[in-house]
């Protein structure tokens, strides 16, 4: 920094994948922006490390050759196929992303760890349109009639913000949510995860797929088991806060218990070995039920700090770039219409975020809540792993959202029931 004063157009804080994607995706559009970052890179971020066909069609229109050089590094980033969902009584069901594949076909997902991932979208983010900021800690945020003011510290020295509005890309404890957002604000919507990095995990999927294992210890969450490069495996479980309260729940505890003792996956188990810490983080699951805002007045929500991580999947990276593609958008949108107001940017940030993805996060909430029921999971997939109709039908309805829709029905289960 050559002042201690900036003057830019916009301001991103945060710079994890939902910042990183709306810089990239403001730098094609000629767009002039400051990011602040409170870490310095590379830096690790707790999280499953599972990235959706959604991360990779943003990481596609930002850049094509990016999406090829990710798929190209197998000793860094593994293509993963599909999803093997197993029953609280341990029966497994496979759901491959893409039913009918070609040769040619690239994988849909692929996991990685943040510590890989992030440091990778974090080298593309330089340009002549992005200043970058590290170690860097917002302490005021201030909105004025004509544009929003920070007061920040890099690594000791003060300096300020000045730009036409803001994104808040800073997480589930975003600064920015708390003091310029006027919306409202659901405890009940958190979860909270844990993750740990196991080598020696046998039987894993020849193709990669992530596991979900819907355990009755720990419904209405699951206990995750994803493949890495070099024969790592990302294992965590996940609950909502809520029952982690009431039942006053070690989550550690009993996830090393699960692991340890359960029939369905201990065995795997046998000869793995714990590498580092297990990690805890906080998800902020989007609601499921309306439509609740995402931004403000010269405010853009994104990522976790907008709280649209999914409730049933607990995916977040996925929804984190694709909301900082969109804010990007309306940024555009509100530039070339010189219209930074709160209506302006909902009709062209909000609504287009939920026309996209709200049914899939309605969906997914339902979902979740159906989730508490382990004998409906039981009899589910009971049915599925001697029906190959009945699994294939499963299988479209996570590729075809519609279909999907009829998972959330209690009509689906009563058809399951009598073979209808």
């Amino acid at each position: 920094m050559d002042n201690n004063a900036l003057t830019t157009e916009i301001v991103i804080v945060g710079a994890g994948p939902g910042g990183i994607a709306a810089s990239c995706f403001l730098t094609k559009y000629g767009i002039h922006h400051v990011v602040l970052e409170k870490d310095r890179y590379p830096r690790d971020k707790v999280c499953g490390d599972a990235c959706s066909g959604k991360t990779a069609l943003v990481i596609k229109r930002a850049n094509p050759q990016w999406l090829d050089e990710i798929l190209s590094q197998s000793d860094a980033f593994l293509p993963s196929w599909g999803i093997r969902f197993v029953a609280p009584n341990g029966k497994p069901i496979d759901i491959p992303f893409h039913s009918n594949r070609q040769p040619d076909t690239q994988a849909p997902g692929f996991t990685v760890p943040r510590l890989v991932f992030d440091n990778f979208l974090f080298s593309k983010i330089a340009s002549p349109y992005c200043t970058v900021i590290q170690d860097c800690h917002t302490e005021k945020l201030t909105q004025h009639p004509s544009g929003i003011r920070i007061e920040a510290d890099a690594a000791g020295r003060k300096f300020t913000v000045e730009a036409k509005a803001i994104i808040g890309a800073d997480g589930d404890k975003s600064l920015v949510r708390k003091t310029l957002f006027d919306g409202p604000t659901d405890d009940k919507a958190y979860a909270v995860g844990l993750r740990a990095y196991y080598s020696g995990i046998t039987d894993l999927h020849p193709e990669n797929y992530i596991e979900l294992h819907f355990l009755k210890e720990v419904l209405p969450g699951y206990l995750w088991i994803f493949p890495l490069p070099n024969g790592m495996a990302n294992v965590g479980v996940g609950i909502l806060s809520d029952v982690v309260r009431k039942k006053k729940i070690n989550l550690r505890a009993q996830m090393l218990a699960a692991i340890e003792n359960n029939p369905n996956i201990s065995g795997r188990f046998k000869n793995a070995n714990l590498e580092g810490k297990i990690q805890g983080w906080g998800l902020p699951l989007a609601p499921g039920k309306g439509q609740p805002p995402l931004s403000g007045d010269r405010l853009f929500l994104i990522g976790d700090a907008a709280h649209v991580v999914d409730p049933f999947s607990g995916e977040g990276i996925g929804n984190a770039m694709y909301s900082g593609m969109l804010a990007a958008d309306a940024i555009k949108a509100c530039r070339e219409n010189d219209d930074f107001s709160a209506g302006f940017i909902r009709t062209h940030y909000d609504a287009v975020f939920y026309k996209r993805l709200g049914q899939e996060l309605a969906i997914s909430a339902a979902m979740q809540r159906s989730s508490k029921y382990h004998w409906l999971f039981n009899f589910v997939i009971n049915k599925a792993y001697k029906s190959p109709a009945l699994k294939n039908t499963i299988s479209c309805m996570f590729t075809d959202m519609d279909l999907r829709n009829e998972l959330s029905k209690p009509s689906f289960y009563f058809k399951v029931l009598f073979n209808r």
